[in-house]
């Protein structure tokens, strides 16, 4: 699907919801599967599940409060779904922490085994989970909405209800922290380097 099309209507869809519901199944079309990679990787294909059909039960619920003047409801809903794995991190840092101290992730097994040039990326994946789980929630959640969900720098400080300068700053000092973390070994900067670029 284009995404521009797809984008220039999400405000139009949301209003118009507000008097046909079923209308709001137009966004869910569109965003959950990038909601569900998202929180996959996060979390998990189990709780990815749950998480983008709470992300969504939300956002209806909250429609009418939506910023129409915001065209682009994506940047909203990960918002959402970033405010949901908030909650759910507890769960996540323990996955990170197991990770760092196994070397083995259950919970990306399956995106790891789908790309063979991933293989050697599986060495890095203790002390990148380690790194990961030792950021703050907010460093965390503005590397990974950069990283795995593609927003740009504007679109995280509007998801996350934060100024554009608090993305970049926090962004800098997620990105230190997990190359610092990560040492000095060549190979784990190289196969690190989509989060830690």
């Amino acid at each position: 699907m284009n995404r521009t099309t797809a984008v220039e209507g999400d405000a139009e869809v949301i209003r118009r919801s507000l008097a046909q519901p079923e209308l709001f199944a137009q966004l869910y079309d569109r965003y959950a599967p990038d909601i569900h990679r998202y929180a996959a990787r996060r979390l998990g294909d189990g709780a990815a599940d749950d998480l983008t059909a709470d992300t969504f039960l939300a956002a209806f619920r909250t429609r009418s409060r939506y910023d129409l003047s915001r065209g682009n409801a994506r940047p909203w809903l990960y918002g959402i779904a970033a405010n949901l794995i908030g909650k759910q991190r507890r769960t996540e840092i323990r996955a990170l922490r197991a990770l760092a101290r196994t070397g083995t992730d259950p919970l990306a097994e399956s995106w790891v085994d789908r790309a063979d040039s991933r293989v050697d990326a599986q060495s890095a994946h203790a002390p990148l989970a380690g790194a990961l789980a030792g950021l703050s929630a907010g460093d965390r959640h503005v590397l990974l909405l950069v990283a795995w969900a593609d927003l740009s720098y504007p679109e995280v400080a509007e998801a996350l209800g934060i100024p554009l300068g608090t993305v970049r700053s926090r962004l800098n000092r997620a990105r230190r922290k997990v190359r610092s973390a990560l040492g000095a070994d060549p190979a784990f900067v190289v196969n690190a380097s989509e989060v830690a670029q």
